[in-house]
């Protein structure tokens, strides 16, 4: 018979993305509704290696899930990296009696939390990142507030750019993945979208479709660029030097991380850190929880760390049809 799950830990790690709070939230009120005790580790990997932690009732997650950020901040841990690292951690989880973790955040927590599990700590990860770049599951918290965020963003520059009549050109988050550059680029309506599934050719996927914009009468032009496609200060040199526009330049940065959670991530993250205690409280560790055709599952976390995703380019292909020969 399995042993009664008593007491957890629940961490945020790596880059902080709206909707992380919610899934806090989802945790700690499933754990407690069940009889088990919650323990916040704070500060990510470096907070289970150094024992930053605080005990968690109902009140400590009351009115946090309208937050942006993470209540339990987040950190990198160079030191998790190491062997050394790790069985300091473990040593933590022992100390506080942790019968399982919760792991939040992207790939390189899932990582973290692979080697936990390997040293024979149960842990569960939920997927949270804005760059929705996480193989194992369709959706990741974060990626809709984010998408919402560079929107409103955009709609607010259109409105200078056209009374100027203006190109401007948008750099997103995505460094290895274009997820966000691509869905933003789509409902703005943009000219043209650079994403680093796909070779960048400026003459073909930039300065050919301002020309074809402007023979169709525009006189202001938004390009999105995600930032692993390349540096939107230097493609705009390239605009400059082909077609002699001045383009303005905005790299959204980091506010794209930040703001209220929208809807969806708020629900996607209560039902993913509900799922993620039941896995713990029927004996099944070591599962990363994800989404797939709406519904969240669990799968093994040696088996989700192996998967990849298929980047939609159909999407893109939608994106050529809409923007070619705007009359």
């Amino acid at each position: 018979m399995q042993e009664k799950i008593k007491r957890i830990g629940i961490l945020t790690s790596g880059g902080d993305a709206p909707g992380m709070n919610a899934a806090v939230r989802a945790v700690v009120r499933t754990a407690l509704s069940s009889g088990v005790e919650c323990v916040g580790i704070r500060r990510g990997y470096n907070g289970l290696i150094n024992g930053d932690f605080v005990c968690m009732d109902a009140g400590s997650v009351s009115h946090i899930i309208e937050k942006g950020g993470t209540v339990l901040y987040t950190a990198r841990s160079e030191e998790f990296m190491t062997e050394e690292g790790q069985l300091k951690a473990v040593a933590t989880c022992r100390l506080l009696g942790l019968d399982g973790v919760v792991a939040i955040g992207g790939d390189g927590t899932f990582r973290g939390a692979l080697a936990l599990s390997r040293h024979g700590i149960p842990v569960i990860g939920i997927p949270a990142t804005i760059d929705n770049d996480i193989g194992c599951s369709q959706y990741t918290i974060g990626f809709d507030t984010a998408c919402n965020t560079a929107v409103d963003a955009i709609d607010m520059l259109r409105d200078t750019m056209q009374s100027h009549e203006r190109c401007s050109l948008v750099e997103v988050m995505g460094r290895q993945a274009g997820y966000l550059a691509l869905y933003v680029g789509i409902a703005t309506g943009a000219t043209a979208v650079l994403i680093p599934e796909r070779p960048v050719d400026i003459e073909r996927d930039v300065v050919e479709k301002i020309r074809q914009a402007r023979l169709s009468g525009r006189t202001h032009y938004m390009v999105v660029v995600a930032e692993g496609a390349g540096s939107a200060f230097d493609i705009a040199g390239q605009i400059k030097a082909s077609i002699g526009l001045d383009p303005r330049v905005t790299v959204l940065g980091h506010i794209q991380r930040g703001g209220s959670p929208s809807s969806r991530d708020r629900e996607t993250a209560t039902r993913m850190g509900y799922q993620a205690v039941q896995c713990l409280l029927n004996g099944n560790g070591n599962r990363v929880v994800a989404t797939k055709d709406g519904k969240v599952v669990d799968i093994d976390i040696e088996e989700a760390l192996a998967m990849t995703k298929l980047f939609p380019m159909d999407r893109y292909d939608v994106l050529e049809a809409v923007t070619s020969h705007t009359h």
